[in-house]
């Protein structure tokens, strides 16, 4: 047997010599299969984690020991990681975890997987493992759970929500009857995982090229409620994906209403720091202006504004929310008529008012907010030249 292109490559090569018996598996394979690109490599050998990272090194990997008490390490040669796991099977789960036990059994390890198209693994002579027959369903475009799906889904409810990712990138129009029905009934189940997780998973599913169907499928069978009960319609992306928005928060912010109560959502789902800021402003559509308000003053006062409120997001990203916000409305044009960027910024500092004489002190604050309502009120045009000699004539009529 031939082996593809991404198993010739130096690093999975030289696992292959130093673990005799090593596979791809996963990811990689099934993306292969499907003629998409490889962008990680995991493999997994018969061997103890110990073993495993002793040989790799012996065999002149660079060695992190990233997920050991799961049986995984990552082996780096040149700039490629590669992550190499020991075979595997279930001892005990609870529906969020597993302790599992080394083997040498690839039968075993395979059927712990999740999916059928994620059990298929490889070897160094290019003969393809696939003993619940993922090709088959690759190419049927069917997401279909090994074995019992009841089962799977209790040893970790979070497959639950997998099912749907993997459903929206290789699934076709009808999914998995039998899967659909499980899940359905594991929806309680869903409480018992971690916000990290959960947010984890909405947001991959979030990135796949069209995740619209799968959104509509989680809603039908009560898993949206459970997860992200601020979601709105799914149709609310059609116009951002009409146009080519790919990136997962824009979508998040698009999918759940303006006005929701975006601290209490970034808290739920333990959102970083910086992603619900760009939440925040994302939402912040009040001031956008309509499709027929296309001039160059509405256009520079809506981007100094987005920009005046936080530079998370872009003006475009904004009205792509609001488009949701305002169902058939067109935005289009005033999408192609935007400049580019985050808009002027306004020109004036605390230094300029201390440069005219005006004395440290909240008076400061107010004149600058005064000068900043004219300027955004007069088109956001004004340079820092006439932005001062308005602060100028401003400071002066608060003294006579």
């Amino acid at each position: 047997m031939r082996l593809p292109a991404y198993l010739l490559a130096p690093g999975p090569q030289r696992v292959f010599a130093a673990l005799p018996d090593s596979r791809a598996v996963g990811g990689c394979v099934r993306d292969d299969l499907a003629g998409l690109p490889v962008h990680d490599l995991d493999m997994a050998a018969p061997f103890a984690p110990a073993v495993i990272a002793e040989r790799l090194a012996a065999a002149g990997f660079r060695v992190f020991e990233t997920g050991l008490k799961h049986g995984t390490v990552t082996a780096l040669l040149e700039r490629d990681p590669i992550e190499v796991t020991s075979l595997r099977r279930d001892v005990t789960t609870d529906g969020r975890h597993a302790q599992v036990e080394w083997t040498t059994d690839w039968a075993e390890d395979a059927a712990r997987r999740d999916f059928t198209i994620n059990a298929m693994s490889m070897g160094a002579d290019g003969v393809l493992h696939d003993p619940f027959g993922g090709q088959e369903d690759l190419a049927a475009r069917r997401v279909r759970f090994v074995g019992e799906a009841d089962q799977r889904l209790r040893e970790d409810f979070l497959r639950a929500l997998r099912f749907f990712r993997f459903q929206a990138r290789y699934g076709g129009d009808a999914p998995d009857a039998e899967a659909v029905r499980a899940i359905r009934a594991a929806v309680p189940g869903l409480a018992r995982l971690s916000a990290e997780r959960v947010w984890s998973e909405i947001k991959r599913l979030l990135a796949a090229p069209d995740p619209r169907a799968s959104l509509a499928l989680m809603a039908e069978t009560g898993v949206l409620p459970a997860v992200l009960p601020e979601a709105g319609a799914p149709a609310r992306l059609d116009f951002a994906l009409a146009r080519g928005v790919t990136d997962a928060l824009l979508r998040l912010a698009i999918l759940v209403p303006v006005g929701t109560d975006i601290a209490a959502l970034a808290s739920r789902l333990r959102l970083s720091g910086e992603e619900a800021a760009k939440l925040r402003a994302l939402h912040a559509t009040e001031d956008a202006p309509g499709p027929a308000e296309r001039d160059a003053d509405a256009l520079r006062r809506f981007t100094a504004r987005a920009r005046l409120r936080s530079e998370a997001a872009l003006p475009a990203e904004i009205l792509h929310v609001a488009a949701a916000a305002q169902p058939g409305t067109d935005f289009t044009g005033l999408l192609a008529a935007l400049p580019p960027g985050l808009g002027p910024a306004f020109p004036l500092q605390g230094r300029d008012a201390l440069a005219l004489g005006l004395p440290h002190g909240p008076r400061i604050g107010a004149l600058l907010a005064a000068v900043r309502d004219w300027w955004l009120e007069t088109g956001a045009a004004a340079d820092h030249a006439a932005c001062l000699e308005k602060l100028r004539q401003l400071a002066l009529e608060k003294t006579s």
